[in-house]
């Protein structure tokens, strides 16, 4: 695969912002368009698209790895998604909206937020340059979830595939429980983080350098700031403002909790007998090689090859053919995951094959 088709691949992340706007502004039946090209379109082309196995040539790794434009569409979607949500945001204080059409205006705005501005963030929560982790947390502040940068990358990359991961769902575990588990002790971990940096460094754990607090802190400062904005300028209180950004950010987060559930269902590594767990390896991760879903996530899809290098930029992540391979995109698998009966039916047999298979790598 060429180098520019590759780009012009990564830019159809930006279909859904258009799609979700375009949706705003001709209402009706028009609210839906997201939601049906991520849910339709999107696993019907992956079905027909041949899968991309490809990697990027060792000799191109260090050009592509640098090239500036990969980053710059991250950068780029951060002023995208917050045009996005204000945009929203005046349209709700200046129209009425039915049940109905709130409905598919906040779930089509999460998907905008969650299902793209959270992989972003994720993207740029890895790296190690201010800008970046600026950006992500600005994203991140946007669905309320800015204690992500702090477990993510401190918590589940150390723990992932082990029982100290709330991110790692267990074998027959349904995904409203994997839910509540991961929501709920992610966030604690996170806090446990921030106090264990702060005791190396002899700082209190209740002091404006626990990350937790500031986040806390922006993320109320951003729904009130918006709040106000909109509220005086149309000379009333709009209600509208917080339900709606509080409410895109629920569904936002759950996206990724549900890309959580599907990324290491049942992923398991073996206890060694020093009491330390095997190293993580692309075992440990389940893949899709879907050429459509992955231009649209960022390849984020290849998640194996990002659990072993996980500040590799997302442009040159490897497909792994050993990985466990999920059966289709996450489009389609985020739905099934919804169905416990058929999620356990469809990817139990897929569980047990790979543990045969890494029994050397898997708890037995």
């Amino acid at each position: 695969m060429s180098s520019g088709f590759k780009k012009i691949g990564f830019l159809s992340a930006l279909i859904l912002p258009l799609l979700f706007i375009l949706g705003l502004e001709l209402g009706g039946v028009w609210l839906g368009a997201i939601h049906l090209f991520v849910f339709l379109l999107i696993p019907l082309m992956d079905f027909w698209v041949s899968k991309d196995t490809r990697n990027v040539p060792k000799e191109s790794v260090s050009k592509e790895a640098k090239a500036i434009f990969y980053q710059l569409i991250t950068h780029v979607w951060v002023v995208v998604q917050l045009g996005v949500l204000f945009w929203t945001c005046y349209r709700l204080s200046q129209e009425s909206y039915s049940l109905t059409s709130w409905l598919l205006l906040v779930s089509g705005a999460a998907l905008v937020t969650g299902g793209i501005g959270i992989t972003v963030a994720h993207e740029l929560g890895h790296k190690s340059r201010p800008l970046d982790q600026w950006f992500a947390k600005v994203l991140l502040m946007t669905v309320g979830y800015m204690h992500f940068i702090i477990e993510h990358n401190r918590g589940h990359h150390v723990h992932v595939a082990t029982p100290k991961d709330p991110a790692t769902s267990r074998e027959g575990e349904n995904f409203y429980a994997f839910w509540w588990r991961s929501v709920s002790q992610g966030y604690l971990n996170a806090w446990q983080l921030e106090k264990e940096r702060l005791g190396k460094k002899g700082s209190s754990n209740w002091s404006w350098s626990n990350q937790m607090i500031q986040f806390h802190l922006i993320t109320v400062c951003f729904w009130v700031i918006s709040t106000l904005v909109f509220s005086l300028s149309q000379s009333r209180w709009v209600w509208e403002v917080p339900v709606f950004l509080i409410s895109q950010g629920i569904l936002a987060f759950t996206l990724l909790e549900l890309v959580n559930y599907l990324e290491h269902y049942g992923m398991s590594r073996r206890l060694l007998p020093n009491g330390r767990y095997v190293r993580v390896t692309p075992m440990h991760s389940w893949n899709a090689s879907q050429r459509i879903s992955n231009f649209l996530l960022f390849q984020l899809q290849r998640h194996s090859d990002h659990h072993t290098f996980a500040s590799k930029p997302y442009q040159i992540l490897d497909h792994h053919e050993d990985s466990p391979q999920l059966p289709a995109g996450y489009s389609a698998m985020i739905i099934i995951a919804l169905f416990p009966p058929l999620w356990f039916k469809l990817m139990n047999p897929r569980l047990e094959d790979w543990r045969k298979k890494n029994q050397s790598w898997s708890i037995q």
